[in-house]
């Protein structure tokens, strides 16, 4: 009989996955590459597809542990061992990160976690001399990590240096600290819904948060298994995600465009909300899937792939959304590879892209219309600097500053300048694992008439 897919002939479960995880972790903090593309369900890593879908549920958890996590691992290991491990023994420091990330923070016995990665160590030639290294290293951690994981956790930070910097110097040391611990946690499952909140929160087992998501701390199974899924009640929507879209105020009967739509959460609410929508983007492929999710929700967009810079509408549009290609580092608890796989040069070159694309919506908006630009990033290189740069450059525009009360639950995080800014340390609801937020900026500009 065949060997089961990703195993080999006589391999101990469990190996597969293990292995699967490692090799990840490899393509990530080595040659940042993000995790989505590794672990997408259709077209990600072979040896990941070769494996069961529990497997596969099991390597995203180490991934997103190890990730979370990984200063904290790298100082108990530092803790253990006599020198540093050496600089071509990259393969050996990720078998040891994936065993102590279930070791220490998921629920996996450690002479399990030991075991195999003991196992893991002695099948690649690259390792198999440190097999005995992996055994009394990791067996000598799970000894003291009653003892040592708090104290270690109190004192380490979980971000790359550079990442960890620039919070602290943007937000300060108190504020950078907080986002940084949100950061640890996987964030809650957030639900957009067409009408009665309440009725499904109670519905779903879920909370309404003050700017009126639907919260649910953790979800027990697949998201189309819940109630309201098929008949299209509710779409999954961070609450910050759902807040731009609502700065373009009343679209009732209005044209509006959501540039950059795919995956589609903001065209759903700006259509939900009367709207006769052109989502634009420029993948084919993910405009596949937001015309998916406007089918389920029995809404009507019209759907264009388009480069931004050339795409010409037959008439301008009452109001632009932009929600810009970033880096994304507001949503590092989703995420957390992030900081990882992307650097200040990254930041650098978004911000500039992003500049280009906000010039362009001015052609696409009608004399008085609204203009709403946003991204998921938390460094102001990529939301403050680029709008301040474009409202000061551009003259047929004018802030339209977001004003106290105009959205319910807001007003914390409107900035002096009529900015909105929100950060994962954000929504305090009382509990941590019911907390937080996307870090999202937003700002509004009006064309002149």
């Amino acid at each position: 009989m065949a060997s089961r897919p990703g195993a080999g002939a006589g391999e101990r479960p469990g190996l597969a996955a293990r292995k699967t995880a490692a090799r990840l972790l490899a393509a990530i903090v080595d040659r940042r590459t993000p995790a989505d593309g590794l672990t997408d369900d259709h077209h990600g890593h072979p040896q990941y597809l070769a494996l069961e879908p529990r497997d596969r549920a099991l390597v995203r958890a180490i991934l997103a542990t190890t990730l979370r996590y990984r200063m904290t691992i790298s100082a108990m290991l530092a803790e253990r061992l006599d020198r540093p491990l050496p600089a071509n023994a990259a393969t050996l420091g990720h078998i040891l990160h994936v065993a102590l990330a279930q070791m220490l923070f998921l629920d996996v016995p450690d002479r399990a976690a030991v075991d195999l990665a003991v196992a893991h160590a002695g099948d690649d030639p690259r390792t198999r001399r440190f097999a005995g290294l992996v055994n009394a290293v990791l067996r000598a951690i799970g000894r003291r990590k009653t003892a040592r994981l708090p104290t270690v956790l109190e004192k380490t930070v979980d971000a790359p240096d550079w990442f960890a910097a620039r919070l602290a110097g943007v937000y300060g040391d108190e504020k950078a600290t907080a986002i940084l611990e949100a950061h640890r946690r996987p964030a809650p499952v957030d639900l957009t819904v067409r009408d009665q909140p309440q009725a499904w929160a109670e519905r779903l087992g879920g909370i309404v948060t003050p700017t009126g998501s639907v919260r649910l701390a953790k979800l027990d199974g697949p998201v189309g298994a819940l109630p309201g899924y098929e008949e299209g009640a509710w779409w999954v929507q961070d609450a910050a995600a759902a807040l731009p879209s609502r700065l373009l105020g009343d679209v009732a009967g209005r044209d509006v465009a959501d540039l950059c739509a795919a995956p589609g959460g903001k065209t759903a609410q700006i259509a939900s909300a009367g709207a006769r929508v052109t989502a634009v983007d420029i993948s084919k492929n993910r405009l596949s899937r937001l015309a998916e999710n406007l089918r389920r929700l029995r809404l009507e967009a019209t759907v264009i792939a388009a480069d931004l810079t050339t795409f010409e509408p037959e008439m301008p549009f009452d109001a632009v959304l932009l929600d810009a290609p970033c880096s994304s580092t507001g949503t590092v608890r989703r995420h957390p590879d992030v900081p990882w796989t992307k650097t200040p040069d990254d930041i650098a070159k978004l911000a500039d892209l992003q500049s280009r694309l906000l010039a362009e919506t001015v052609r696409l908006t009608k004399p008085g219309g609204v203009i709403v630009f946003a991204n998921c990033s938390l460094d102001p290189t990529e939301g403050e600097a680029v709008a301040e740069q474009f409202v000061g450059e551009t003259p047929e525009v004018e802030a339209l500053p977001v004003a106290p009360g105009e959205i319910a639950g807001i007003d914390g995080w409107i900035t002096e300048r009529g900015w909105l800014r929100t950060t994962p340390a954000d929504m305090d609801l009382g509990r941590p694992e019911i907390s937080g937020m996307d870090g999202f900026f937003a700002a509004r500009f009006r064309r002149r008439g």
